[in-house]
Protein backbone atom coordinates (compact mmCIF):
# COMPACT_ATOMS: atom_id res chain seq x y z
CA UNK A 1 0.00 0.00 0.00
CA UNK A 2 2.58 2.50 0.75
CA UNK A 3 4.06 2.10 -2.88
CA UNK A 4 0.51 2.91 -4.23
CA UNK A 5 -0.10 5.67 -1.89
CA UNK A 6 3.46 6.97 -2.62
CA UNK A 7 3.27 6.88 -6.53
CA UNK A 8 0.11 8.53 -6.29
CA UNK A 9 1.72 11.54 -4.10
CA UNK A 10 4.46 12.06 -6.19
CA UNK A 11 2.20 12.16 -9.16
CA UNK A 12 0.03 14.53 -7.10
CA UNK A 13 3.11 16.82 -6.89
CA UNK A 14 4.66 16.58 -10.54
CA UNK A 15 1.56 16.92 -12.16
CA UNK A 16 0.50 20.25 -9.82
CA UNK A 17 3.60 21.84 -10.55
CA UNK A 18 3.15 20.71 -14.33
CA UNK A 19 -0.35 22.56 -14.40
CA UNK A 20 1.56 26.03 -13.53
CA UNK A 21 2.78 25.95 -16.63
CA UNK A 22 0.20 23.88 -18.83
CA UNK A 23 -3.07 25.66 -19.65
CA UNK A 24 -6.20 23.17 -19.03
CA UNK A 25 -4.16 20.76 -16.43
CA UNK A 26 -6.39 22.14 -13.55
CA UNK A 27 -7.32 20.06 -10.57
CA UNK A 28 -10.14 17.86 -11.78
CA UNK A 29 -7.08 16.80 -14.53
CA UNK A 30 -4.85 16.43 -12.15
CA UNK A 31 -7.04 13.77 -10.39
CA UNK A 32 -7.69 11.79 -13.07
CA UNK A 33 -3.40 11.66 -13.56
CA UNK A 34 -3.61 10.12 -9.86
CA UNK A 35 -5.97 7.81 -11.11
CA UNK A 36 -3.35 6.63 -14.23
CA UNK A 37 -0.96 6.35 -11.52
CA UNK A 38 -2.73 3.77 -10.03
CA UNK A 39 -3.01 1.47 -13.22
CA UNK A 40 -0.39 -0.18 -13.00
CA UNK A 41 -0.50 -1.21 -9.62
CA UNK A 42 -4.16 -3.40 -11.24
CA UNK A 43 -1.89 -6.58 -11.48
CA UNK A 44 -2.60 -6.42 -7.41
CA UNK A 45 -5.75 -7.58 -8.05
CA UNK A 46 -4.48 -11.21 -8.52
CA UNK A 47 -4.50 -11.17 -4.53
CA UNK A 48 -8.05 -11.55 -4.81
CA UNK A 49 -8.86 -13.01 -8.32
CA UNK A 50 -6.08 -15.48 -9.62
CA UNK A 51 -5.24 -15.81 -12.89
CA UNK A 52 -6.46 -19.33 -13.50
CA UNK A 53 -9.33 -18.03 -12.16
CA UNK A 54 -9.58 -15.50 -15.29
CA UNK A 55 -8.33 -18.45 -17.73
CA UNK A 56 -11.75 -20.68 -16.62
CA UNK A 57 -13.66 -17.45 -17.33
CA UNK A 58 -12.12 -16.16 -20.26
CA UNK A 59 -11.20 -19.46 -21.57
CA UNK A 60 -7.96 -18.22 -22.73
CA UNK A 61 -4.47 -17.89 -21.20
CA UNK A 62 -4.20 -14.99 -19.13
CA UNK A 63 -1.47 -13.34 -17.00
CA UNK A 64 -1.86 -10.20 -15.07
CA UNK A 65 2.09 -9.06 -15.79
CA UNK A 66 1.19 -6.84 -18.74
CA UNK A 67 -0.76 -4.87 -17.41
CA UNK A 68 2.34 -2.88 -15.38
CA UNK A 69 3.76 -2.27 -18.67
CA UNK A 70 3.30 0.60 -21.26
CA UNK A 71 0.80 -1.38 -23.11
CA UNK A 72 -1.51 -2.26 -20.22
CA UNK A 73 -1.32 1.45 -19.28
CA UNK A 74 -2.29 2.19 -22.64
CA UNK A 75 -5.12 -0.54 -22.90
CA UNK A 76 -6.67 0.37 -19.34
CA UNK A 77 -6.40 3.92 -20.04
CA UNK A 78 -8.69 3.23 -23.19
CA UNK A 79 -11.01 1.11 -21.36
CA UNK A 80 -11.44 4.02 -18.52
CA UNK A 81 -11.85 6.77 -21.06
CA UNK A 82 -14.60 5.46 -21.93
CA UNK A 83 -16.60 5.99 -18.90
CA UNK A 84 -15.68 9.98 -19.69
CA UNK A 85 -18.13 11.64 -21.30
CA UNK A 86 -17.45 12.00 -25.26
CA UNK A 87 -15.92 15.61 -25.20
CA UNK A 88 -13.50 14.55 -22.52
CA UNK A 89 -12.32 11.07 -23.58
CA UNK A 90 -9.28 12.10 -25.91
CA UNK A 91 -7.67 14.12 -22.95
CA UNK A 92 -8.75 11.83 -19.92
CA UNK A 93 -6.86 9.17 -22.03
CA UNK A 94 -4.06 11.39 -22.58
CA UNK A 95 -4.13 12.50 -19.02
CA UNK A 96 -4.29 9.01 -18.20
CA UNK A 97 -1.31 7.72 -20.21
CA UNK A 98 1.12 10.58 -18.84
CA UNK A 99 0.01 9.29 -15.46
CA UNK A 100 0.49 5.95 -15.83
CA UNK A 101 3.59 6.47 -17.66
CA UNK A 102 5.28 8.69 -14.86
CA UNK A 103 3.90 5.93 -12.53
CA UNK A 104 5.96 3.61 -14.64
CA UNK A 105 8.77 6.09 -14.61
CA UNK A 106 9.17 5.90 -10.68
CA UNK A 107 8.69 2.44 -10.62
CA UNK A 108 12.01 1.99 -13.10
CA UNK A 109 13.96 3.70 -10.50
CA UNK A 110 13.03 0.88 -7.75
CA UNK A 111 15.84 -1.00 -6.62
CA UNK A 112 15.81 -4.61 -7.73
CA UNK A 113 18.64 -7.51 -7.30
CA UNK A 114 19.60 -8.07 -10.68
CA UNK A 115 19.56 -4.21 -11.23
CA UNK A 116 17.18 -4.32 -13.91
CA UNK A 117 13.51 -3.24 -13.96
CA UNK A 118 10.66 -4.79 -14.63
CA UNK A 119 8.84 -5.60 -18.15
CA UNK A 120 7.79 -2.35 -18.51
CA UNK A 121 7.88 -2.35 -22.65
CA UNK A 122 5.98 -5.18 -22.77
CA UNK A 123 5.38 -6.95 -25.53
CA UNK A 124 8.59 -6.71 -26.00
CA UNK A 125 10.56 -8.55 -23.65
CA UNK A 126 13.22 -6.36 -22.42
CA UNK A 127 14.17 -5.45 -18.87
CA UNK A 128 16.09 -1.67 -19.35
CA UNK A 129 18.25 -1.27 -16.17
CA UNK A 130 17.47 0.78 -13.02
CA UNK A 131 19.92 3.38 -10.89
CA UNK A 132 18.25 1.46 -8.15
CA UNK A 133 17.31 4.92 -6.06
CA UNK A 134 14.45 3.31 -3.47
CA UNK A 135 13.01 0.48 -2.01
CA UNK A 136 9.37 1.08 -2.24
CA UNK A 137 8.37 -0.50 1.01
CA UNK A 138 11.00 1.95 3.10
CA UNK A 139 9.01 3.88 5.22
CA UNK A 140 11.41 6.95 4.47
CA UNK A 141 10.11 6.65 0.64
CA UNK A 142 6.31 7.30 2.03
CA UNK A 143 7.46 10.35 4.42
CA UNK A 144 9.64 11.64 1.26
CA UNK A 145 6.53 11.47 -0.92
CA UNK A 146 4.26 13.04 2.02
CA UNK A 147 6.56 15.81 2.17
CA UNK A 148 6.66 16.68 -1.26
CA UNK A 149 3.02 16.22 -1.78
CA UNK A 150 2.29 18.82 1.19
CA UNK A 151 4.51 21.18 0.15
CA UNK A 152 3.99 21.53 -3.30
CA UNK A 153 0.17 21.59 -2.01
CA UNK A 154 1.17 24.59 0.12
CA UNK A 155 3.12 26.08 -2.93
CA UNK A 156 -0.11 25.74 -5.23
CA UNK A 157 -2.17 27.31 -2.47
CA UNK A 158 0.19 30.17 -1.95
CA UNK A 159 0.39 30.97 -5.87
CA UNK A 160 -3.05 31.19 -6.70
CA UNK A 161 -3.66 33.23 -3.95
CA UNK A 162 -1.29 35.67 -5.08
CA UNK A 163 -3.00 35.28 -8.54
CA UNK A 164 -6.37 36.23 -7.14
Amino acid sequence: MADLLSTVLVTYAAFTIASWWIDGLDRRWIVVAMGGAAIPDLVKIQILVEESTVENALGLPFDYAPVASVAGVAVAAGIIALCFGKRWRRKAYAVLVAGGGFSLLIDGMRVYADSFAGFYLYPLWVRPPTPNLFVSSDPAVLVVALLISVMTFGLDRWRTSTQS
